[in-house]
């Protein structure tokens, strides 16, 4: 069985890696992306004739992320895997009202999207036995004054992605959301541009891949509603 899995925030950093993972074990990737440049380097990475396809999606619109899902769904007749990838961060020096404006743009980004690609496969990931993953961060547990809406808009994620895996969990199936926990990610053009630094305890976007492409190797009790710590806990 070809597994058929959709990535929403593709054409980013993890998003290629994720992408390039998933197409190499041999799945179907539907990848999206707000940005066509973007989106069109990630598919362009992978190559050897696997099977990618690209579409610009604009996931604040629940009408047009569902239009997607359901658009893949009706090509290949099922949904293995939903792969929430859509991140932003924003900062400061304290908790002031600056927060609010880092707020405003963090929540739709970081919670919205993924109501939105969640509320739209839930249903074929439950007929698939499918994996909903999201990347969080442990910052979301120990927020600090200067990431508040940050650690804010992580703590919401996650709130909301156990609330699906408690839904998949009364379903009767083996569906499973996950939640995975970084410090931070890290990629090749990071390291060249600081070759210098540490990154201690930061996640390379491969070593992310190759984490969420094992996914379906593990029964849905390991992952359902469980977070998983990529970087030392804290």
């Amino acid at each position: 069985m070809t597994r058929v899995i959709a990535v929403a925030g593709a054409g980013g950093p993890a998003g290629r890696a994720v992408v390039r993972r998933l197409a190499e074990a041999g799945a179907v990737v539907a990848a999206a992306d707000a940005d066509q440049a973007r989106l069109d380097e990630a598919v362009a990475r992978v190559g050897d004739g696997r099977l990618v396809e690209g579409q610009v999606v604009d996931l604040l619109d629940a009408d047009a992320t569902r239009a997607w899902i359901d658009g893949v769904v009706a090509r290949h007749g099922r949904l293995d895997g939903l792969v929430h990838l859509v991140g932003g961060w924003r900062g400061g020096k304290g908790l002031t009202t600056e927060a609010l404006d880092h707020w405003a743009v963090l929540e739709p980004l970081l919670v919205r999207t993924l109501q939105h690609t969640s509320l739209a496969s839930q249903q074929a990931l439950v007929a698939a036995d499918g994996r909903f993953v999201v990347v969080s961060a442990s910052g979301a547990g120990a927020p600090t004054a200067g990431n508040a809406s940050y650690a804010a808009a992580k703590a919401a994620a996650e709130a909301w992605t156990l609330a699906l895996a408690h839904a998949f969990g009364r379903s009767g199936g083996d569906a499973a959301a996950t939640i995975l926990v970084v410090k931070a990610l890290l990629d090749d053009a990071m390291r060249a541009a600081r070759p210098g630094a540490a990154f201690d305890g930061f996640t390379h976007v491969d070593d992310l891949a190759e984490t969420i492409a094992g996914l379906w190797d593990r029964p849905s009790g390991e992952l359902n509603g469980e977070r998983l710590w990529l970087t030392p806990r804290t």
